[in-house]
């Protein structure tokens, strides 16, 4: 069976500041944002595997969407065929992501 290559595009890092208005349910002398990811950058993904430099946590999150939408799949409520966002479940600091067939 082979898969079809995907593109993952960061969209957008969340601050934890921002989501709990200063006051995060929990301390933590974390950063406030991921150090991981910077917005805008893109992994290439052919084999199914996670990406070199890919947060291995964030791939366990989108590896689902992202083997199906690479298996010619597509998400029924998504417009746009063989794309969707998906995101890590970091909940104090989430990345969110575009996935898209190409």
């Amino acid at each position: 069976m082979s898969l079809s290559p995907m593109k993952i595009t960061v969209l957008k890092k969340l601050d934890r500041n921002q989501l709990f208005d200063g006051n995060p349910p929990i301390d933590s002398e974390e950063e406030p944002v991921c150090p991981v990811f910077e917005e805008g950058q893109v992994f290439e993904v052919s084999d199914g595997n996670c990406p070199e430099g890919f947060c291995t946590w964030a791939w366990n999150n989108i590896y689902l969407q992202a083997i199906h939408l690479m298996l010619d799949g597509d998400l029924p409520w998504i417009k746009e065929k063989g794309e969707c966002v998906a995101s890590c479940t970091d909940g104090l600091r989430p990345v969110l992501f575009h996935l898209k067939r190409v």
